[in-house]
């Protein structure tokens, strides 16, 4: 079998394309079942529609418009044929029947069973085979073949049969558009017309019996529901869990449920789990369901089959995997950022390009390969630290103003992609003219900077590094305070995000929103120059701002919410100052303050589910803050980086927010889950329920490394 699998090949080496039903391997305490998609390519060109699934003994049938697929042995073989089929069945014995415009003919193309007048194929909805009778379930009622030819089942007239299911004991159910139809040894009834509950509407999709029971789970327009043979019944809607419906198609192996619709497919085992979008299917209509064992289905679509299997792996497995995407595709000069894909969703058409917080995103590889270094002593991971250090130190002296970095940077005869923002922004070049960076650095950069480079210091750097930290501080540190709190760019005018100055931050009404977050990040800057120069000047700066500018008490509200727009991606801003001082203040005399600021902020964002800020409040606050929610998260975290589009605003089991996100976008009350929600980074509304930029970029996984190195690191987890 050929599978085009970008994912799992990196640590399955081969396990996918040898064997569909896999056999569980050792489960170690710390492993947990990764869910892994995998396209499974067809041996042709072009991906088919496949209509139906099937498997007999050991092989599967993929059953398309002009082809009948078999997989068997590791090997596909296909037949093709001259009548198109709208739908196929296999019968009693297990041989296939394919549905034409006007017949049902076996697979060999030998017998052919005309319809009857004057039904053709698009009418038949449902077939079922049953010993010596079949049946075809049409846009007008029943009909049965035998020896003797068609007949039509009178008590079905003018109803639309979409499904059909035989039970135990010749039991015949079928599901129409007239009510839940049930033929017992001595008569037809109308389940609707006695029993159902009102909300069905007299309408369902699609019947399943579980094997080896007398279950009948059915679909309705807004719900699913079982008909237990032991008086267990159930029904769920969407406040139940069930994500989206009509629910056309249902299929079980074991406890595992699997219910595809024309949006998407859901699995219900202890709890819920939906699959929407090309991270996890090629077309969101699912046409056929085939469970191969309890950790492995493929869904059949309009574009082709997707394989979702769960496989055991650990964190640190994880990790690798994405330091394996970081090396193949992340690393631009150094500097470590998401990549753009020319051919959306093609890994092959990956390229690295500028960004504006390039600095940003730089610095947090450089703090999670800090962290892998000190837990593991890998001596990959202090090659990953000692090289992004250089970047992140190269985009201060690539410059050549002291103490300014850039927020990117590229070679002189490099081409660069303009920034967008609505804040100009321009390259310039460095005074040494072979190399060009982009000005109007931001405080996002500054913050990830000192973050970072602090951690470098305690951790991996030998003496001669420390030295280069330590100047590189000073000159950072120093450029802001001789500039009034600024930072000053190429032409001499302060950048739009840089000015921590007193008066702007407590008097200036355009710094309101930042008043309390800017004052936090300067008081971590210079608590951390202290700790790294053992500099008097940055304390007596430290302590002026505090007593005179009251910027410990400022750092208490700096995280705006509520009445007030929430700017996620301002967290970031605030949790890595807090780590900061959370190191380097704890015993100093305003540690109160910044100890109430943690609290008030982690109690804001506690609902988030963002595992970093779990971790760092954890730390910071000495207590345990939803580390468990921490662990699972990163465990739900997707192997695929690509950013694809993620659809969830039409989903029954997310309730819609009245009061819209940053930008006027439709949210959640409740994060949507991770595997369905866009794969960005923490700085994205994680309540937001359309959001993806078309698979056009792979983002490099930083968010995870950072967060499970760094627990690593502190003994979380």
């Amino acid at each position: 079998m050929k599978i085009t699998n970008t994912i799992a090949s990196i640590f399955l080496a081969g396990t996918l394309a040898t064997s569909v039903a896999q056999t569980p391997v050792s489960t170690p305490s710390d492993s947990f079942l990764q869910e892994v998609q995998t396209e499974i390519k067809l041996p042709e060109a072009k991906a088919a529609e496949v209509l139906k699934l099937f498997q007999v003994g050991d092989t599967i049938l993929a059953v398309s418009p002009n082809a009948i697929y078999r997989y068997a042995a590791g090997e596909w073989s296909v037949q093709t044929s001259d009548r198109p089929s709208l739908s196929a069945q296999l019968d009693a014995g297990g041989q296939l029947w394919l549905l034409t415009d006007d017949a049902l003919q076996n697979e060999a193309a030998t017998v052919f069973i005309k319809l009857p007048d004057p039904i053709s194929g698009a009418m038949v909805r449902s077939l079922l085979w049953d010993q010596d009778t079949s049946y075809a379930g049409t846009t007008v009622g029943l009909y049965t073949f035998r020896d003797e030819g068609w007949s039509f089942v009178t008590e079905t007239r003018e109803k639309r049969i979409n499904a059909l299911a035989m039970a135990p004991k010749g039991i015949l159910w079928a599901a129409t558009d007239g009510g839940l139809l049930k033929r017992t040894p001595t008569e037809w009834q109308n389940l609707d017309d006695m029993l159902m509950a009102g909300g069905t509407e007299g309408r369902y999709f699609d019947l399943h019996i579980p094997p080896e029971t007398e279950d009948l789970i059915f679909s309705a327009p807004y719900s699913v529901g079982c008909i237990a043979g032991d008086g267990g019944h159930w029904m769920w809607s969407g406040q139940d869990g069930l994500p989206y419906g009509p629910v056309t198609v249902i299929r079980s192996f074991g406890e595992v449920l699997w219910f595809g619709t024309d949006q998407g497919l859901a699995r219900k085992d202890q709890e819920w789990r939906y699959y929407l979008g090309k991270r996890w299917l090629p077309h969101d209509q699912v046409n056929d369901i085939l469970p191969i064992d309890e950790r492995t289905v493929w869904i059949a679509t309009p574009r082709g089959i997707s394989q979702i299997q769960q496989v055991y792996m650990d964190l640190e497995a994880k990790a690798a995997h994405y330091e394996k995407i970081i090396a193949a595709r992340h690393n631009r000069l150094g500097l470590i950022n998401y990549s753009v894909l020319e051919r959306p969703g093609d890994l092959t058409s990956s390229r690295t390009v500028n960004q504006d917080n390039d600095g940003l995103w730089t610095a947090t590889y450089l703090a999670a390969s800090c962290f892998r270094y000190a837990v593991t002593r890998s001596e990959a991971a202090r090659e990953n630290a000692v090289r992004t250090f250089e970047a992140v130190e190269k985009l201060e002296t690539v410059t050549g103003i002291p103490g300014l970095p850039a927020r990117s940077y590229a070679r002189s005869s490099d081409a660069v992609t303009q920034s967008r923002s609505p804040h100009p922004k321009r390259w310039r070049p460095s005074p040494d003219q072979e190399w060009q960076w982009l000005d109007d650095c931001s405080s996002d950069e500054v913050v990830g900077h000192f973050f970072a480079i602090s951690i470098f210091y305690d951790l991996v750097a030998d003496r001669e590094q420390k030295k280069r930290v330590e100047d590189l501080v000073r000159r950072t540190m120093d450029h802001i305070i001789e500039n009034d709190f600024q930072l000053i760019d190429y032409d001499g005018k302060p950048t739009r995000w840089g000015i921590w100055q007193p008066d702007s931050i407590n008097h200036s009404r355009n710094w309101a929103y930042e008043k309390g977050l800017y004052s936090l990040e300067l008081l971590s800057f210079l608590k951390t120059a202290i700790h790294i120069t053992g500099d008097r000047k940055y304390e007596k700066t430290y302590r002026h701002l505090i007593d005179q500018h009251h910027y410990a008490e400022n750092a208490v509200q700096a995280k705006i919410y509520g009445p007030y727009e929430n700017g996620f991606s301002d967290d970031i801003l605030t949790f890595f100052p807090y780590y900061c001082l959370a190191r380097y203040a704890r015993d100093d005399p305003y540690w109160p303050y910044y100890r109430k600021s943690v609290e008030r902020t982690w109690s804001v964002c506690r609902p988030d589910r963002m595992p970093t800020w779990n971790i760092i409040a954890s730390v910071a606050l000495q207590k345990d803050c939803d580390l468990d929610i921490a662990r699972e998260e990163l465990q739900l975290f997707p192997l695929d980086l690509i950013d694809w589009n993620m659809i969830n605003s039409h989903r029954w089991d997310l309730t819609e927010n009245q009061l819209v996100g940053r930008g006027g976008h439709r949210q959640a009350s409740r994060p949507v889950p991770t595997p369905e929600a866009r794969i960005f980074r923490w700085n994205t509304n994680p309540y937001q329920l359309d959001s993806g930029a078309n698979g056009s970029r792979e983002v490099s996984g930083t968010y995870f490394l950072l967060s499970y190195w760094m627990a690593r690191y502190h003994g979380l987890l």
